[in-house]
């Protein structure tokens, strides 16, 4: 009897779990694996993850940690964690000089605010510019060159308009989040900000106002009630050969070759005050809630499975653009069209942290609404946007 109750606390001891919410439609490539091999090397600890859907995936966290049963560790988009973090709700997961320098240019910056880095970033997304060669050629146009400036770009999108039937340029303005970053491309391409490393709210800049009068100015020439489409559905259409030019990631470069099209993929084109190709740099990241007690082994983990080759072999699984030049030069060597997508990190810009990340977006998406259909001049709409700004920073 004695012997059995001795032993008895160890035949009934259970590892602690880490509670890890993964978006999606499956747990992401290779991290069973990881959670493996992490595991062995952290006995007593054990990682549970939970799959949810990409619709439902943030209000959930948000949900569980407002009411103060949060998972241990979830995937999040990197724009919520000023919030989470002002609301004390997260802890910081600071990066060495070395771990900064390992990730392309400010990619870092993503996950950061006050000097502090609040996530690690865990997927990454940098557009470029597509191009239907055909529709190009029937337009009169060199179907071999794409447009570098925005300017070209208006006038491509003019002359495509006006000589088929298709429309010149895929405009992406539906009451969804990406409405926001499309137009964020405009911008980094214009060395643009909408706020600055000191909490300043700088949308109504010359270069924002250029941007924003630049997606006016094609939206002439662009499909027919751009506020009904997102990014995926202009892409459809695009596909469909109905646009001539869209901003895509680089899926849209293997749909283009599954569909056997004639295309084309560039840098972005640049706007009067651009320093060099850019683009939105936006990340989602994995945020350490507080309040588990498995804190510093979530970080741990989230370190883990976000390091090296591990981080590369999802990525290319998923098509993401990588967070590390690990293999780039062997990426673009094998598969030339990804040059653009890491060409334009050099001058990108990261997805504004701002503490009201829902404000902001709305904020964003009804001045390019109200430009789009022509309720608002440009500059009324920048300026009444950068005052709402300041109420969401």
């Amino acid at each position: 009897m004695l012997a059995l109750a001795g032993a008895a606390p160890a035949a009934y001891a259970q590892d602690k779990e880490i509670a890890f919410i993964n978006c999606g439609d499956e747990l992401t490539a290779g991290y069973a694996d990881y959670f493996a091999e992490w595991e062995a090397a952290n006995p007593g600890f054990k990682v549970v993850p939970e799959i949810v859907g990409w619709g439902q995936c943030q209000d959930k966290v948000t949900t569980l940690a407002a009411a103060g049963t949060p998972v241990a560790l979830a995937y999040v988009g990197s724009r919520t964690l000023k919030q989470f973090a002002q609301n004390d709700l997260i802890v910081p997961v600071p990066m060495t000089d070395e771990e900064k320098a390992s990730y392309y240019n400010y990619v870092p910056d993503t996950v950061t605010f006050d000097g502090t880095q609040w996530g690690v970033p865990v997927a990454f997304s940098t557009k470029a510019l597509f191009w239907n060669k055909d529709l190009f050629e029937e337009a009169g146009l060199d179907p071999e060159v794409p447009p570098k400036t925005w300017e070209e770009k208006i006038a491509f999108a003019k002359q495509i308009t006006e000589n088929t039937d298709a429309a010149g340029y895929g405009a992406v303005a539906k009451t969804f989040d990406n409405t926001m970053h499309q137009f964020l491309h405009w911008v980094y391409t214009n060395d643009g900000l909408i706020i600055d490393a000191d909490n300043n709210i700088v949308a109504n800049s010359p270069q924002v106002l250029a941007a924003l009068t630049a997606l006016r100015d094609i939206i002439p020439y662009s499909e027919e009630g751009p506020t009904a489409y997102e990014q995926n559905e202009v892409r459809a259409i695009w596909l469909d050969g109905g646009v001539a030019m869209i901003e895509a990631s680089v899926g849209a470069a293997l749909r283009a070759e599954e569909a056997g099209m004639n295309w084309g993929v560039a840098p972005l084109p640049l706007g009067p005050d651009a320093k060099g190709p850019g683009t939105l740099l936006i990340t989602d990241a994995l945020a350490v809630f507080k309040g588990t007690g498995v804190e510093e082994q979530a970080i741990s983990l989230a370190k883990f499975i976000t390091d090296g080759q591990r981080q590369w072999d999802a990525e290319m699984a998923q098509g993401l653009t990588p967070l590390r030049p690990l293999h780039s030069d062997e990426l673009v060597a094998e598969t030339p069209y990804w040059k653009p997508f890491l060409d334009g990190i050099e001058f990108g810009g990261p997805e504004p942290l701002f503490t009201d990340y829902i404000g902001l977006q709305n904020t964003m998406i009804e001045m390019v609404q109200s430009v789009v259909t022509g309720a608002a001049e440009p500059e009324a709409a920048l300026e009444k946007a950068a005052a709402e700004l300041e109420l969401y920073k």
